[in-house]
């Protein structure tokens, strides 16, 4: 996941460091028993000499480990907290300010793009942590994550993170990372189409390599089913309902024809007939034919942030395959339907699942670096 001139840590979340401290207790008091045991044998003047020397062999190798996996969980836990809102109070406080004001430029000039850039952000932390490695173009030394199925001709917006990136740093250069500004980017691209804001956590930064395996490997797809799903959030510590949430996005944004042909011409029981056929106007039953077509991720409402998304599953009216599968029958069906029924849950957990996302395998510290220019190590 990383390479040799960095260390990554995934910040762990409070059940893990719990149960690490518990479990490190649990050694300490068993390793402490066992030197007991040691004395005791001792003052007894046994002779079984052997025993006891690995009676205390075993309670110095445990004590060692104890202290070892103490040390990991306060390097996790320090790697968290280094994370911070206020990151950038002293050496740029004016980064969220420029970030904004860019930002909502370019959702002025295309509504579309608010969408692209929450899903840009996406894209980033699910490969390698949230460490704009997303944004590295092919260079002799790195094979860039652009041209994965899952990206290829369908992640977008590049070019409005560079120049949020140009702006800042002509206030304050080499200072803000590039992972940083894809973060604050999704957060005022929500907002600025009626969407959740959230507070977000600062101090990433950029990582020296892109990984195209992982992105193949750890990215969604459209064809996934709900367990393929459900897994993949899983192993980046999210839950089923952080990833019921996130899909909420759907509500703004398009995908292309060859993403949803597929569904639209099934003839399957899990699609609303009048949907397929209003989708299959703009979208040939031929490949390549009408590839690259764009329909609205959410017919009714495409250009706001709202809970139509979860309303147009009740309905088999889900674009993607991907989508559909939430509301199918499996265990997320219930979460859907509080969604649709309750657009202020859905806004709350939507953010909350944002910073959750937004902490995935950091690179901070030491670790890293900040990029001149996003597409390109320097």
């Amino acid at each position: 996941m990383a390479n040799s001139n960095f260390i990554k840590l995934q910040p762990l979340p409070k059940y893990s460091i719990n149960r690490a401290s518990a479990t490190i207790s649990f050694i300490i008091s068993l390793s402490s028993h066992l030197l007991c045991l040691s004395s005791a044998i001792n003052l007894a003047s046994f002779r079984f000499s052997s025993v006891k020397k690995e009676i205390k062999v075993v309670a110095a190798a445990m004590f060692r480990a104890a202290a070892m996996a103490m040390v990991l969980a306060l390097s996790l836990s320090t790697c968290q907290a280094q994370l911070s809102s206020t990151f950038y109070a002293e050496t740029c406080p004016n980064a969220l300010s420029t970030i904004r004001t860019s930002i909502r430029s370019a959702i002025a000039r295309e509504r579309r793009m608010a969408a692209s850039l929450i899903r840009l952000h996406f894209h980033d932390c699910f490969v390698q942590g949230c460490d704009a490695s997303i944004l590295l173009d092919n260079s002799p030394s790195i094979t860039s994550e652009k041209f994965v199925v899952q990206n290829n001709n369908s992640v977008r917006g590049f070019e409005v993170i560079e120049q949020a990136k140009s702006a800042v740093e002509n206030v304050c250069p080499g200072v803000v990372s590039c992972a940083d500004i894809l973060a604050v980017a999704a957060r005022d691209a929500s907002e600025y189409v009626g969407g959740p804001s959230w507070t977000v956590r600062l101090g990433r930064r950029d990582s020296t390599n892109a990984s195209p395996g992982l992105a193949s490997r750890d990215l969604p797809r459209f064809t996934d089913g709900l367990q393929s799903l459900i897994d993949l959030f899983g192993n980046k510590g999210l839950t089923e309902r952080d990833m019921v949430a996130l899909s909420g996005s759907h509500t703004i944004g398009q995908a292309q024809c060859v993403t949803f042909r597929d569904r639209i011409y099934s003839n399957g029981s899990d699609i609303d007939v009048g949907f397929a056929s209003t989708r299959r106007r703009n979208c040939p039953a031929t490949s390549p034919n009408g590839n690259g077509n764009l329909a609205p991720l959410d017919l009714v409402t495409p250009n706001s942030f709202d809970n139509n998304y979860f309303r147009n599953l009740l309905q088999r009216r889900g674009l993607l395959q991907s989508d559909q599968v939430l509301f199918s029958g499996g265990s997320t069906d219930s979460i859907v339907n509080e969604y649709s029924r309750n657009p202020s849950t859905f806004s709350s957990d939507f953010a909350s699942a944002m910073v959750k996302m937004g902490d995935i395998e950091p690179l901070t510290g030491s670790a890293g670096i900040i990029r001149s220019i996003c597409s390109r190590v320097n």
